[in-house]
């Protein structure tokens, strides 16, 4: 007769065994395993040809992280007509020419940017379940970040810097309008007073966290599409379910992907980037790869 303690123990060390796999596969295989997201909406006035936007975000960059670096330089390859990059670059003190460099060929097309709290300060080691059953806000302020050598850097070549700005940039021939806000996760959102313009092509909303404040204001102020990342699609998903958390009030269903979203009598779309990295002290994913998006705007129907 098999005694039932070690049916016990048995039971124990397949479970183990089981999950150290699952970690295994999650910080070994998925966290490098970068996807190409490739989605389309109905944004433009009618008539209008496509415009692909690339969208970039969290890419928490360390000066080794290379398979991020070449991984990100090689999208340059896609052409896009714009590059919107929604923050959250930086992951260690010294890590702004990797940003620059993973942006180096993008940085030549069109491109716009907000930034996110690890663009000001570095992560904090704490507890990884902080981040799916906990406010990730009390880890939000590290160590300062030169944040403002980054900033430069995508200037001099052009980018617009929307963080709490409206402004207008040319890409393919057609005038866009941005507006956007400084990180809402470190509550640094102070929303652009004046009303979307009526004379562009389209008005982008751009955010790094997507707190339901700022994509409804953006919405409900007549923007065509709200980009967003920060919450990494949840970085733990169960397979067959989806994302668990936001890390902000959105609710997870919305954590990663194209939306419809609607505030106010406004009707638009809400993208949520996956996100390229993690915190260094998550260096984890499960159903949830790292990812950027190419966004194709269509024009609406007549």
């Amino acid at each position: 007769m098999t005694d039932p303690r070690s049916l016990l123990w048995r039971g124990i060390g397949t479970m183990a065994a089981a999950g150290l796999g699952v970690f295994g596969y999650a910080a070994g295989y998925e966290v490098r395993a970068f996807q190409l997201r490739r989605v389309s909406a109905a944004v433009l006035p009618a008539g209008e040809r496509p415009l692909r936007i690339l969208h970039i975000s969290d890419m928490h960059l360390t000066p080794r992280r290379r398979e991020t670096i070449e991984w990100v330089a090689g999208l340059a390859a896609l052409e896009p007509d714009l590059v919107v990059n929604t923050g959250d670059n930086l992951a260690h003190l010294d890590a702004v020419p990797s940003a620059l460099e993973a942006m180096g060929p993008l940085l030549d097309r069109p491109g716009a940017f907000v930034m996110g709290s690890n663009d000001y300060y570095g992560p904090l080691k704490s507890n990884p379940l902080r981040y799916l059953f906990g406010d990730s806000r009390e880890d939000a302020v590290g160590p300062p970040l030169p944040v403002n050598d980054l900033i430069d850097g995508m200037l001099r070549h052009g980018w617009v810097d929307v963080n709490n700005r409206r402004d207008r940039l040319v890409a393919d021939g057609r005038i866009l309008e941005l507006v956007g806000v400084d990180d809402p996760h470190l509550g640094r959102d102070n929303y652009p007073s004046q009303r979307a313009a009526d004379d562009v092509a389209a008005t982008l909303g751009v955010t790094h966290a997507p707190y339901l404040r700022v994509v409804d204001a953006m919405i409900a102020d007549g923007a065509g599409m709200v980009l967003a990342g920060h919450t990494h699609g949840g970085q733990v998903n169960l397979p067959g379910y989806g994302p668990l958390v936001s890390n902000c009030d959105l609710p997870p269903r919305y954590a990663k992907g194209l939306h419809r979203w609607s505030a106010q009598g406004h009707d638009g779309w809400l993208h949520v980037s996956a996100g390229l990295g993690t915190s260094p002290f998550t260096p984890f994913r499960l159903a949830c790869p790292p990812e950027a998006s190419l966004i194709t705007l269509t024009a609406k129907t007549a």
